[in-house]
C-alpha cells in the first residue's frame, strides 16, 4: 500500500536527526562511486518561476524517488508557500511506488538537514550563537537542524520582512525556548556570530551579506536565492576559508560565489571541498572560517524520503 507521509510526521528534532544521518550515509556513498546524483530538469517559465524535476535511486537502501516542484518567488505576497511539490518513493527490488511525501516539506528539511550536516562536520562542538538571515520556511528549517546538532542558546535574525521576522523570532523562542533577538541589518545580525546561516529569495548579484562581516572562524552556511545567479554572501570570503560543497561539478554549474571567487582566481575548483569526502575523512579545524554553499540535489531527496518511509 503505497503511504503518504504529510508535514506533521517530517516535523521534530528527532525526524531531522536522521535525515541528517541518512545524509552522512548517502553522500559517503556518492563520494566512493556507489550511488550518483543526476542533475535536475529545469525549465524557466516567467520570471523567476521554475518547474523542476530530479530523480536519484539510493541503492544501499534500495529506494528510488523522483520529486517535482514548483518555485513561484512572488507567492508569498499572495499568502502561498514558495513552493510547492510532491516527492515519489520506489522499492528498486519491485518497482512499487511505496510512499508520497509533500514536496515542499521535504525540500525544506533536507536542505536545513544538509547544512545540519555541514555544521555537524565544521562548527566547533560548544557554538550556542546562531545568525539568520531570512525568516522564511527554509529560516525555520535551518533554525530546527542547526539546533539539532550543536547545543543553540540565541538566535538573532534579519529579514526586510519586519512582521515576518517577528512572527519567526516569537516561533523560535516557543518551539526552541532560544533567546532571540530581531536585528534592524543583516550586518547587526551576522556580527560576531559562531554559525551563520543564509535563506533568502534574493535574485540578483549583490551580495546580502558582505565577506567581512563575518567573524574570523565562524561557520557560513549559504542555502538561499531563487536561481543560480543569485549571490548571499560575498564571493571574496570563499578565498580565505574552508569551502565545503555537496559535489563540485554542481557547485560550480549553480552557486553564483563559487562560480564568482573562481572567475576572480582567488580559489579554483579543486579547491572545494566535498560532503562525501569529509563525512568519511573529518575535518581538522585549523582556525580558518568555513563556508558550506548548497545548491541542493536529487540524491539528497532520495536520502530525506528514505529516512521517513
Amino acid at each position: 500500500m503505497t503511504r503518504f507521509i504529510g508535514a506533521d510526521q517530517m516535523a521534530g528534532t528527532e525526524a531531522v536527526v536522521r535525515v541528517v544521518d541518512a545524509l552522512a550515509e548517502v553522500f559517503a556513498d556518492l563520494a566512493a562511486g556507489k550511488t550518483r546524483s543526476p542533475s535536475r530538469t529545469i525549465v524557466e517559465h516567467g520570471p523567476q518561476r521554475q518547474l523542476l524535476a530530479g530523480t536519484a535511486t539510493w541503492e544501499r537502501r534500495g529506494v528510488g524517488s523522483v520529486k517535482i516542484t514548483t518555485l513561484t518567488p512572488d507567492n508569498p505576497e499572495r499568502g502561498l508557500p514558495l513552493i510547492h511539490g510532491v516527492v515519489v518513493v520506489t522499492s528498486l527490488e519491485t518497482g512499487e511506488i511505496t510512499a508520497l511525501l509533500d514536496g515542499a516539506e521535504l525540500t525544506a528539511v533536507r536542505t536545513g538537514a544538509v547544512a545540519g550536516l555541514a555544521t555537524r562536520l565544521c562548527a566547533p562542538e560548544d557554538v550556542s550563537d546562531l545568525a539568520i538571515v531570512g525568516a522564511g520556511v527554509q529560516g525555520r528549517a535551518l533554525v530546527r537542524a542547526v539546533s539539532a546538532v550543536r547545543p543553540i542558546r540565541s538566535v538573532r535574525v534579519f529579514s526586510r520582512t519586519r512582521d515576518r521576522t517577528e512572527r519567526f523570532a516569537e516561533w523560535v523562542r516557543a518551539e526552541f525556548g532560544h533567546e532571540v533577538r530581531v536585528c534592524g541589518t543583516a550586518r547587526d545580525a551576522v556580527a560576531d556570530a559562531q554559525v551563520v546561516c543564509t535563506a533568502t529569495s534574493t535574485s540578483g548579484p549583490e551580495p546580502v551579506v558582505a565577506a567581512e562581516w563575518i567573524a574570523p572562524g565562524a561557520h557560513v552556511n549559504i542555502i538561499g536565492g531563487t536561481d543560480e545567479e543569485a549571490v548571499e554572501v560575498g564571493p571574496e570570503l570563499l578565498g580565505s576559508a574552508f569551502v565545503l560543497v555537496e559535489e563540485r561539478a554542481a557547485a560550480v554549474e549553480d552557486a553564483a560565489e563559487v562560480r564568482a571567487a573562481i572567475a576572480s582566481g582567488s580559489i579554483t575548483a579543486e579547491d572545494l571541498r566535498e560532503l562525501g569526502a569529509v563525512v568519511t575523512a573529518g575535518y581538522t579545524p585549523d582556525g580558518r572560517t568555513t563556508v558550506f554553499r548548497g545548491v541542493g540535489m536529487a540524491i539528497e531527496d532520495t536520502a530525506a524520503a528514505a529516512a521517513f518511509v
